[in-house]
């Protein structure tokens, strides 16, 4: 393909890459998105602790170095609910445990 010359510099453009072209990296699931798979796997509730634990044993995601992943799970759980409603995949079943709706 011939590189044509940018009006501006004069220097020739690069070639982007298409979409099939580049390689397709595995998508990193999010700390929500993890704690959700688990639950659907358990199907019993869950505090947030046990939660990072069962996500890290199986691999789904671990904790980047943060000192309180647990506190930040059940922030992000409970910010879930409040936004989304019915739409939410969680649903708080006691104190301090969730489950998948």
């Amino acid at each position: 393909m011939a590189a044509s010359k940018s009006p501006k510099n004069g220097k020739p453009k690069k070639a982007r890459k298409k979409s099939a072209e580049v390689e397709a990296k595995p998508k990193k699931l999010s700390a929500l998105a993890a704690a959700a798979q688990v639950l659907a796997e358990t199907d019993q509730p869950m505090a947030c602790k046990e939660m990072i634990e069962a996500m890290a044993t199986k691999g789904y995601w671990s904790s980047p170095g943060g000192k309180t992943p647990a506190s930040t799970l059940y922030s992000g759980i409970l910010k879930e609910i409040t936004t989304k409603g019915k739409e939410s995949r969680f649903k708080k079943t006691d104190r301090g445990r969730f489950a998948r709706t």
